[in-house]
């Protein structure tokens, strides 16, 4: 497989896949020092409080573990399994919605992730339990993108849970989460889009479609790898699922993501297009789109989220793997220097389009928004009649301002400024949302997460009868994800080994 120079590049006498010639390497260089200065001098929108540490918040954790096992206990009491994987909430109550069965791994996830946080073995057993005799089909299913959601969240958790030791080792049932993931990772990679250069995990548009969120998915392909898997081809030709995700990244990096360079006249530092469009004929690049945000040229918040998580725990991930496993994609410093470039730009661009809480609305280019005024030097409002809020984007993008705080060395006291600028962001977020208006503390409301949003152009999210702006409702990935946070900083109360999707899981963990 070509190495990521050649995507700037690609093969031939003229160049293919190119964007403009700000994107050739030294130019691209010099552009990411730019951004390294632009992290540490840009002004802040959302209002960082520097002093506060991961202890700060043990208490809003206690009450919100408690919370979270009610809302657990709730859905698995009274919903019904046959009406499919449940979506978002409706006045409360879980729902499903037609798209693809993408959530069902969040909802048996929480279980197990709330175990982690609490020791309560019930819920290992609901997790465990559906994981087994519920979660098989979603191994197998060629037609998604979605095999690191589904998959990682249950089958990886245990296998994870196993691995740190917080779960009894047992030799068949470590066989058989081992198995569900090196499927799943192969059955994810075989979804492929060849570029000249390189190419990406297709979403369910299509081949032609690179979807910003599919990021997600490369965990369980880099999974699969640790665990010594390949994907086997026509003739048995071995194709590397490390290759495959290493790949896919970079290709979101380069198309989905922009770096100021002019692009095009809406070419602004670490703004995200949620869909990248090509020309599957000839393999070329062709345009920005967008599912679920407003425009191809505004930045849908929770694909933004998608982009700040996923870059930066593919970098953490970076560090666990021996450079052979890197050089057929270009050897670890160019790599890094991909990954962090739009993982840093990314995070810059949502601490500065962001509201002060860190809460953002659902698309930096939403009509409504030039009815609230100076919307971002408040805190979000839920509740204002234009434009929703959505808190699901918060969760994920506070645990990827964290990860990459911590990776650039920013977190409790260290000296990089960057570093700790984007950590003490993801605290404070996280604070936000561990308070109301965003945990429900309803007894009869399923959903732990409020103002969380699935897809406002299409209608789906639930309107009160007195407004015509989605609020107050949940999502299975909301409230999966503000667990998987809150997890993340509990264990660094408590001084427990980092939590990172790949602990305990193939190759030792550095």
């Amino acid at each position: 497989m070509a190495s990521i120079r050649a995507l700037r590049h690609g093969a031939g006498s003229e160049p293919r896949n190119v964007l403009p010639a700000g994107h050739a390497f030294t130019r691209r260089t010099a552009a990411f020092d730019r951004g390294r200065r632009r992290a540490s001098t840009c002004s802040s929108v959302i209002s960082i409080d520097e002093r506060r540490e991961p202890a700060s918040l043990r208490e809003k954790l206690k009450r919100f573990w408690a919370l979270s096992g009610q809302k657990i206990e709730l859905i698995e009491r009274d919903y019904t399994s046959a009406k499919g994987a449940p979506v978002f909430t409706v006045r409360g109550r879980y729902t499903n919605r037609g798209w693809t069965e993408w959530t069902q791994g969040f909802q048996y996830g929480s279980a197990l992730l709330h175990f982690d946080a609490t020791r309560e073995l019930r819920f290992l057993e609901v997790g465990r339990h559906n994981t087994v005799t519920r979660m098989a089909s979603h191994l197998s299913h060629t037609g998604v993108h979605d095999h690191g959601f589904n998959n990682v969240s249950t089958y990886g958790n245990l296998l994870r849970l196993m691995g740190e030791g917080r779960i009894s080792e047992n030799p068949w049932e470590r066989n058989f989460y081992e198995l569900a993931i090196k499927v799943s990772g192969a059955v994810q990679a075989s979804r492929w889009t060849p570029l000249g250069d390189g190419g990406f995990i297709y979403s369910f548009n299509g081949p032609h479609s690179l979807f910003v969120d599919t990021i997600r998915s490369c965990r369980v392909l880099m999974l699969a790898h640790r665990l010594g898997h390949r994907l086997l081809g026509e003739s048995d030709r071995a194709i590397s699922l490390a290759q495959r995700a290493l790949s896919h990244l970079c290709a979101t990096a380069r198309y989905s993501i922009y770096y100021g360079e002019g692009r095009d006249v809406y070419d602004v530092w670490g703004r995200a297009a949620h869909e990248s469009i090509f020309n599957t004929n000839d393999g070329n690049y062709r345009c920005p789109s967008s599912q679920q945000g407003y425009s191809p040229f505004s930045t849908w918040t929770r694909g933004l989220a998608w982009a700040m998580c996923g870059f930066s725990e593919q970098l953490e991930l970076l560090r666990a793997l021996p450079d052979a496993d890197l050089e057929a994609n270009g050897g670890r410093p160019e790599l890094t220097q991909t990954l962090l470039r739009a993982a840093q730009a990314t995070c810059d661009f949502y601490i500065s389009h962001t509201p002060a809480c860190g809460v953002p609305y659902w698309d930096t280019g939403a009509p409504g928004l030039s009815e609230l005024g100076h919307y971002l030097e408040r805190p979000a409002d839920p509740f204002n009649p234009h434009e929703p809020v959505d808190s699901s984007a918060a969760a994920i993008a506070a645990q990827g301002l964290l990860r990459l705080g911590h990776y650039l060395g920013g977190h409790l006291g260290a000296e990089d400024q960057a570093g700790r600028r984007y950590y003490q962001a993801g605290l404070t977020i996280l604070d936000t949302l561990l308070g109301e208006p965003y945990l429900s503390l309803d007894p009869d409301h399923q959903g732990l997460l409020l103002h969380s949003v699935y897809h406002r152009p299409n209608g789906w999210d639930h309107l009160p009868p007195d407004s015509k702006v989605p609020r107050g409702e949940s999502s299975m990935w909301g409230d999966y994800h503000l667990r998987e946070v809150a997890l993340y900083v509990q264990r660094l109360i408590q001084g427990q080994a980092y939590y990172s999707f790949f602990s305990g899981i193939g190759a030792a963990a550095p």
